[in-house]
């Protein structure tokens, strides 16, 4: 008796199996290089990885797979409408990775960049207060402070060379400082005073985010699919646990200051300040508000993504490399004339939204988002595909526990997308007409069909932040200084292999973009 349920259950378990495989859409991919890493070390450089992915699209259609380590494919979303279909159930059908999982718990706990389904919601709903339209216009005054403290320490150095008249200065640098003390000051209400010139640990080991090794990278490469190597000493697991401590305990220190403040009925203002918001929301129960420890976490999470909001270092390089663009922004900066607000920054000033556009598009902070499929899905699709089996398909369908990917950082420069000037720096294509490419994108529903913030559940909490902080800087340093290439306009620039893409320029060893410059005169 005991032998035939046995082998009854084994007969349900190999037919479940047939009929899952039967289901299962067979999709076309490149053959792997590398039989333990397969394509994974090609794909950290991100222009290879364009180039790649565009090359794979067109030769086995919108969705392919891409040979990982030990063999281990993931799927790769080119087609808008599956594209669509993916961000309308991020968080709940495709959950993150577990080594994503692993990575941003070591990193910044359990906040809203770890959770899924209802926590998710849950926590992201009591930050979406602070990051409003309103709340960021309150905050515009902050980030023109910022940006004219700058203009201030650049004139002093400038000013002390009195034979070229200009300076050779690390624009990366000033513009950590600047988003520092701008999400220090904006969103948690501290001023670090890196513009001021202090130095402290967290200036120290936010900056080591860009820092990368080859033996590291080969590791956790391995740890996608082994997430347990993370528990090993490696040098971004030992970041990690540094920027854990040190970030915790100032968000600690801040959380109290405020709460103390509360009691006192001394912040009155504070209820607005995105630590205020914590607080308000933070509540002992799971089943609404935050706990305590999600505060901390969260405001662990708002201190690293105001760190990296602005993309004014790939802007200030752009517009060195591009110096008639450059002349055309300052002239429209100008010509405005005062202090714009909140409302002029999005509205009124259409070549620096251009440009600010344009910088996003190419230089997208996040290269990709991968998510594992946490059941059965069927992906609709734009136009029929070709199957590995020589079959045409309207959609796809893939098993649980597949890892699927949207590669952002390649579908902001993909030429399907974009026209075949795709990677052209090119902030006036933003007033002409689409060419025919328009329709392929417009399926995307992201900011300007740019996929640099995401989209759906997941897209970027402080994407008006960013936008505003960027147009802010560069509003107030295109009028006060011209930019040129430190070495010549030859010199080239890259991304370093880093967890975040900060520019180098090519050969130097550093994560540093030095520029000359020079002090406009009208």
């Amino acid at each position: 008796m005991i032998r035939v349920s046995v082998l009854t259950l084994a007969s349900l378990y190999l037919l479940r199996v047939y009929r899952q495989r039967q289901r299962t859409t067979r999709i076309r991919g490149p053959q792997s290089p590398n039989w333990l890493f397969g394509f994974a070390k090609t794909l950290l450089d991100s222009t290879a990885t364009t180039e790649l992915y565009q090359q794979w699209a067109t030769e086995y259609g919108p969705v392919f797979k891409v040979p990982g380590v030990f063999g281990q494919s993931k799927v790769i979303l080119w087609d808008p409408k599956a594209i669509s279909h993916f961000f309308a159930r991020d968080t709940w059908l495709y959950n993150q990775t577990p080594f994503n999982k692993i990575a941003v718990r070591n990193t910044i706990g359990r906040g809203v960049l770890w959770a899924d389904g209802e926590s998710h919601k849950r926590q992201r709903k009591a930050l979406n207060p602070a990051f409003s339209a309103a709340a960021i216009r309150s905050l515009t005054y902050v980030l023109h402070d910022a940006a004219h403290k700058t203009v201030i320490a650049w004139d002093g150095e400038i000013e002390s060379n009195q034979i070229t008249h200009c300076a050779v200065i690390d624009v990366q640098r000033w513009m950590n400082h600047i988003s520092l003390d701008s999400a220090g000051i904006g969103i948690l209400s501290h001023d670090f005073g890196a513009l001021d010139g202090n130095d402290s640990d967290v200036l120290h080991v936010l900056n080591a985010f860009s820092s990368s090794s080859d033996v590291s990278n080969n590791l956790v490469i391995l740890a996608q699919n082994f997430p347990s190597i993370l528990k090993l000493p490696l040098p971004r697991t030992q970041f990690a646990r540094r920027f854990t401590l040190i970030i915790g305990k100032i968000c600690q220190e801040m959380l109290s200051r405020t709460r103390k403040e509360k009691e006192t009925g001394g912040a009155e203002q504070g209820d607005k300040s995105c630590l205020g918001l914590l607080l308000k929301a933070e509540k002992s129960g799971e089943s609404a508000g935050l706990t305590p420890q999600e505060a901390l976490d969260e405001a662990r999470v708002l201190l690293l993504a105001g760190f990296e909001t602005t993309a004014g270092n790939w802007a200030l390089v752009e517009l060195a490399q591009n110096p008639g663009i450059q002349t055309k922004l300052r002239d429209e900066c100008l010509e405005f004339g005062p202090t714009p607000s909140y409302d002029d920054l999005t509205n009124k000033l259409p070549y620096l939204d251009a440009v600010v556009n344009e910088v996003l598009r190419l230089h997208a902070p996040l290269k990709e988002i991968p998510r594992s499929a946490t059941q059965e899905d069927v992906i609709p699709l734009s136009e029929p595909m070709r199957t590995a089996a020589g079959n045409f398909t309207e959609s796809v369908c893939i098993p649980k526990g597949t890892v699927v990917v949207i590669p952002l950082a390649a579908l902001n420069c993909s030429v399907s997308m974009w026209g075949p000037d795709a990677k052209a720096f090119k902030p006036s294509r933003w007033f002409e007409g689409d060419e025919g490419t328009h329709g392929a994108r417009e399926a995307l529903h992201g900011y300007r069909h740019l996929m640099t913030f995401g989209d759906g559940a997941r897209m970027c909490l402080g994407r008006l932040f960013a936008l505003t902080e960027m147009k802010a800087v560069l509003f107030v340093l295109v009028r006060n200084f011209a930019f040129e290439m430190a070495d010549g306009p030859g010199v080239q620039v890259v991304e370093n292999l880093g967890i975040l893409p900060r520019p180098r320029v090519a050969g130097s060893a550093a994560s540093s973009v030095p520029l000359r410059v020079r002090r406009y005169e009208v």
